[in-house]
């Protein structure tokens, strides 16, 4: 079988996202990497890929996918086994928890936790621009709301959907561990039970390849 190709650049969190589920099914694998500094991504050949000009595309053969989530359910739901569920799609209780907590990631976690990332990292260390403190302080106010809920959460299962790991669990890794990177990471010391599934999420050993192409995380 032909290894499936990932156009973007690992250090890219939505990129590192594709990369986690292909390592725990155990898929082979290209990553190509596409130069934004040239504005490849513009390029009519990764515009046929991914037609809004971003990162990561997807090839399988004669399939092109984009959108990061789309493309690792895609994954998960392709190379699946009775070793690797990571949607729980057999069983309709399950599966709508690992649901419930995947939009709840994108709809409410990321949006709290990402705009700390990109101030305290993307912005001094690739556009050279300095750090809006103020934006910062807000998002952890967000962000502090919201871990309490998943505190309150994951008080009582140790995994977000339940006692299982799953596509939910996963899919808060890149972001979370670039803020592990800022000078905000203690803000987890406050949740001992959401530091906890942090640390059962870095122990994976998809988690611990992949993470060690990305900037090092303070965690």
């Amino acid at each position: 079988m032909a290894a499936v190709k990932v156009f973007g650049t690992e250090r890219s969190a939505n990129v590192a996202r594709v990369l986690v589920f292909l390592e725990e099914v155990g898929a082979e694998y290209e990553v190509v990497n596409i130069d934004f500094k040239v504005r490849e991504h513009n390029s009519p050949e990764h515009l046929a890929r991914n037609p809004f000009g971003q990162i990561p595309a997807f090839q399988d053969g004669d399939l092109l996918l984009f959108e990061s989530r789309a493309i690792s359910k895609y994954v998960v739901r392709k190379y699946k086994t009775d070793d690797v569920d990571l949607l729980r799609e057999g069983n309709l209780k399950e599966a709508a928890m690992v649901d419930v907590w995947t939009e709840v990631d994108a709809h409410t976690y990321n949006p709290a936790l990402s705009p700390v990332v990109y101030e305290c990292i993307i912005k001094p260390m690739i556009y050279g621009i300095p750090t809006d403190e103020k934006v910062v302080a807000e998002s952890l106010e967000k962000l502090k709301k919201v871990l309490e809920v998943y505190e309150a959460r994951l008080s009582q299962h140790e995994y977000l959907a339940g006692d299982f790991v799953s596509f939910a669990d996963l899919n808060h890794f890149p972001h979370t561990f670039y803020f592990m990177a800022t000078p905000h990471a203690a803000l987890f010391d406050s949740y001992p039970h959401v530091k906890a599934w942090w640390e059962r999420i870095m122990a994976r050993p998809s988690i611990k390849k992949i993470g060690a192409s990305m900037i090092p995380s303070k965690a």
